[in-house]
């Protein structure tokens, strides 16, 4: 089986100017002196991959690492200054919003633009224009001009024409972190299924759990030079490993793909176990809506601290964050003490359904969130009806009263 796509050693850099003519005076004055300084800086170097049917590969890094520069070598839209790419293949690509869409075109001129730049017929293109607009959304704004869409319209028209066109490959930049929740799940789910078609993926983006979820390798790229490649779960946990060591912190669990169990902090205070407790302090996950709710955190100190701050984030199974009580400043605590420390809801008002926790704890001093310890959705519970169950994400506590009692009451406020 061969690869559709090769990186063969390759190193791409660029040209930084200086004195750069700031107007038309400054660029009069300065055709007659020397050209403007200038010299080079390496964005891509030394960079190998193979990539084969049906494999996803993601790259992740910080900002200016190089990643997107390698997706544009893959697209053939920059040649590298040493090395060689090649490519088998018909290529998908969404890299920068709006790239390859003429602005004064209509959306429906330019996916048929689109469809000419990589071969396809005007047929083949009319075959393929109704399900490129249903995926999209666009609606009947696939005849305006796409200079007046907006970055997420033109990434939803951009994702529908790449993978319409049955790729061999699709090129996936950062940009679908501009859509909305719903359409990035559609995307993702689309890549999916070209994956079970056979196709390749390169994706590059900054959301890590979504690079652990689609991707079979991963590669970090750090100052231009590729650091690691591997899992994508050894390759996520070095790369926040190295990003968190600046803040003291470190990962010691990744936990799975929807960030459930992922846990991080300094170490100098760790949580043991967290526990559900009824009203009669027995341990238990379920909960009746409108019963008291207790949640007890063990820790022990490994490390003298002066304060700490615990917190509990309480988050549905879909991952809606809907509560996050923390405690007031806690002091002085010795090494080696393990103690706990309870959260008490008096009344759950959450509605019947699966909740995860999150719990934490971390010094009020920082000037940026730093956690001792952090269980991300490390546990979980369950609500049942009560009595008297009520629609909606909580139960709300209330009375309903008539007119002359909320006159009355009224009359008391006042007074």
């Amino acid at each position: 089986m061969e690869p559709v796509l090769v990186f063969d050693n390759v190193s791409k850099r660029f040209a930084r100017h200086y004195d750069r003519a700031r107007s038309f005076m400054d660029l009069f004055v300065s055709g007659h002196r020397r050209p403007p300084a200038q010299n080079w800086f390496w964005v891509v170097q030394n960079f190998s991959l193979q990539i084969m049917p049906g494999e996803a590969v993601g790259i992740i890094g910080d900002n200016g690492a190089g990643k997107s520069t390698i997706l544009k070598l893959g697209a053939r839209i920059v040649e590298p200054t040493s090395g060689r790419v090649s490519l088998h293949g018909r290529v998908g690509a969404l890299l920068e919003v709006g790239v390859g869409f003429h602005p004064d075109l209509t959306g429906r001129e330019n996916v048929f633009l689109s469809g000419a730049i990589i071969g396809l017929s005007r047929k083949e293109m009319v075959s393929r224009f109704d399900e490129i607009v249903a995926f999209s959304g666009i609606g009947d704004f696939i005849d305006m001009p796409v200079r007046q869409y907006s970055s997420g319209m033109l990434v939803r028209l951009g994702f529908s024409v790449a993978t319409a066109v049955n790729p061999d490959i699709l090129l996936v930049d950062e940009v679908l972190s501009v859509g909305d929740y719903a359409f990035r799940q559609q995307c993702l789910e689309r890549i999916a299924a070209l994956q079970r078609q056979g196709a390749s993926i390169l994706y590059v983006s900054h959301n890590l759990e979504e690079v652990r979820r689609v991707c079979d390798r991963a590669i970090w790229l750090y100052n231009a030079l590729p650091e690691l490649e591997g899992h994508p779960d050894e390759v996520v946990r070095a790369y926040l490993n190295h990003t968190l060591r600046e803040r003291g912190l470190q990962i010691w669990d990744l936990g799975n793909t929807d960030e459930r169990g992922r846990r991080l902090g300094s170490g100098d205070l760790e949580i043991l176990d967290c526990v559900t407790l009824d009203e009669q302090q027995r341990p238990t996950h379920t909960f009746i809506n409108g019963a008291p709710f207790v949640v007890r955190i063990d820790y022990r100190c490994l490390q003298p601290i002066r304060q700490a701050v615990f917190g509990v984030s309480i988050y549905t199974e879909e991952g809606v964050r809907v509560a996050n009580p923390d405690s007031q400043v806690l002091y002085n605590f010795p090494a080696s003490e393990c103690a706990s420390i309870y959260l008490l809801v008096p009344d759950l008002p959450l509605r019947p359904g699966k909740y995860d926790l999150t719990v934490a704890a971390s010094d009020p001093t920082a000037t940026e969130y730093k956690p001792y310890a952090h269980h991300q959705r490390a546990y979980t519970f369950e609500v049942i009806a009560g009595k008297v169950p009520q629609e909606g994400l909580v139960r709300l506590g209330h009375t309903w009263i008539q007119t002359s009692e909320w006159e009355q009451i009224r009359a008391a406020l006042k007074g």
